[in-house]
């Protein structure tokens, strides 16, 4: 392997590590032992639930091949378990809002594992359903157990600035440590124990268990809103009238589905980028070196969180501007530096400078993940949090399975430059937010001024 990724990966480290090592009291929040307590027991949870996902990422499509199905079946296998999260997320996000977060959570636990159990089958059908399944445990997955944890730590009267901290700890390690360990771990299992593609997904069901059990044994219930005369259809036209009339949901709704949108996009397109030519290219360490990226990004977040300013609104602004910024490296590289006409070999200097990108992109991700979250807490209601949650996440499944089925179609260039301009598109809509949001506090301000004329503007 190249020296190049070598040197990436360990400059990475390296910023990560002096991040979290030169960490002051400005950057710290002070907390109370009930909250650590709290806090590690759901990073706990979490890290597991996680590690049953990034397990099966890197074999799902390996697996499928290896049972003899082409590109376009795969590709139809994959549309499934978007469309299924599409379909069935609103529903099951509302079933958990009104019977309960902590039973959702369960109910992914098992939904997943179920869905593990199916890749031991070469039976498409049954991989179908699989993928169905796979589908509505997502839906749970990026629904339930944040607004459990919302709705806990309200309920527990802990201060609303310790989520941000929570929110941050479980990006840095369940997207970014367990992601990197999960991607290790299943190359041991597959690679070096040679026990085969399905090995992965049996040790994601292991974990998935353990994760149950310390559920089931540890986690109280809490609900959204479980009023009995509530069905389905009510809970829906409530969560999308709350959606339609505040303008604040609306455009935290659609800046989440425009960059998930890319992000999910994105990861369909690093490697013909990197690639173009089959150079040949370590998936799995470029992998890891992305993972350790978003790691940056959740230990610049953890900072950013703990201080009053700049607040997430302002800041995010920048991220998405940063974003965008980074996606057009295919094509700039493209224009300006001569393809290389050689088939296989090693990575090309376009492909380096594009690494570069991703990896800044990817930093990114890592920022967005726990600020986000942060911003969904402060602006969507309890009562109906995971069914607005899931809401948002239609347009972003549709725009997915779209991307899937004509990824063909379009130039690798023109994929990038659409998902560009969507994070343009999402700066410009978190400025709206930020300014709606201060509003509040400016009609505070003036109406300070008229009974005081020497009153200070309100700071964050």
């Amino acid at each position: 392997m190249e020296l190049f990724y070598f040197v990436v990966f360990g400059a990475l480290g390296a910023v990560v590590a002096a991040l979290e090592l030169s960490k002051t009291s400005k950057d710290r929040i002070n907390t109370s032992p009930a909250f650590n307590s709290f806090k590690n027991n759901y990073l706990l949870v979490y890290s597991l639930m996680m590690a049953g996902d990034w397990l099966q990422g890197p074999y799902v499509y390996y697996l499928y091949s290896t049972y003899g199905f082409g590109k376009g079946e795969i590709g139809q296998l994959f549309i499934a378990g978007f469309g299924s999260s599409m379909l069935f997320g609103t529903i099951v996000g509302s079933l958990a809002d009104k019977q309960g977060r902590r039973r959702a959570c369960v109910t992914y636990c098992i939904t997943y594992i179920l869905s593990c159990i199916t890749k031991h089958s070469p039976e498409y059908k049954v991989l179908m359903i699989g993928r169905v399944l796979g589908g509505i445990a997502t839906s749970l997955l990026f629904s339930a157990f944040e607004s459990w944890l919302v709705a806990e730590h309200n309920k527990r009267g802990f201060e609303q600035q310790w989520l941000s901290l929570t929110f941050s700890k479980a990006i840095f390690l369940g997207n970014g440590l367990i992601a990197i360990l999960s991607g290790l771990f299943g190359n041991l299992l597959v690679d070096s124990l040679s026990l085969g593609p399905v090995a992965p997904f049996d040790a994601a069901a292991c974990f998935l268990a353990i994760g149950m059990a310390i559920i089931l044994s540890s986690w109280t219930e809490n609900y959204g809103d479980a009023s009995e005369n509530k069905d389905l259809l009510t809970q829906f036209r409530g969560a999308a009238v709350a959606i339609t009339s505040d303008e604040k949901i609306a455009l935290l709704g659609a800046i989440q589905s425009l960059f998930e949108g890319s992000m999910y996009t994105f990861v369909f397109l690093w490697t013909p980028a990197l690639s173009p030519n089959d150079e040949e290219i370590p998936h799995g360490f470029i992998f890891a070196t992305f993972m350790l990226a978003s790691m940056l990004g959740s230990s610049l977040a953890s900072r950013l969180m703990a201080r009053s300013s700049p607040r997430v609104e302002s800041y995010m602004q920048i991220v998405f501007v940063i974003s965008s910024v980074s996606l057009v490296l295919p094509i700039i590289t493209n224009f300006l530096v001569a393809p290389s006409k050689v088939i296989g070999g090693r990575i090309s200097f376009a492909g380096c400078l594009q690494l570069l990108g991703f990896c800044t992109f990817e930093a990114c991700v890592g920022i967005f993940w726990p600020s986000i979250m942060k911003m969904r807490s402060q602006y969507i209601p309890e009562e109906a949090r995971s069914t607005i949650m899931n809401f948002f996440r239609i347009p972003l499944n549709i725009f997915v399975c779209i991307v899937l089925y004509n990824v063909n179609a379009f130039p690798i260039t023109v994929m990038f430059a659409m998902c560009s301009i969507f994070l343009f598109v999402a700066s410009i809509l978190q400025r709206r937010l930020m300014a709606i949001s201060d509003k509040p506090k400016m009609e505070s301000w003036t109406a300070m001024t008229e009974r005081d004329p020497e009153a200070e503007p309100l700071n964050d």
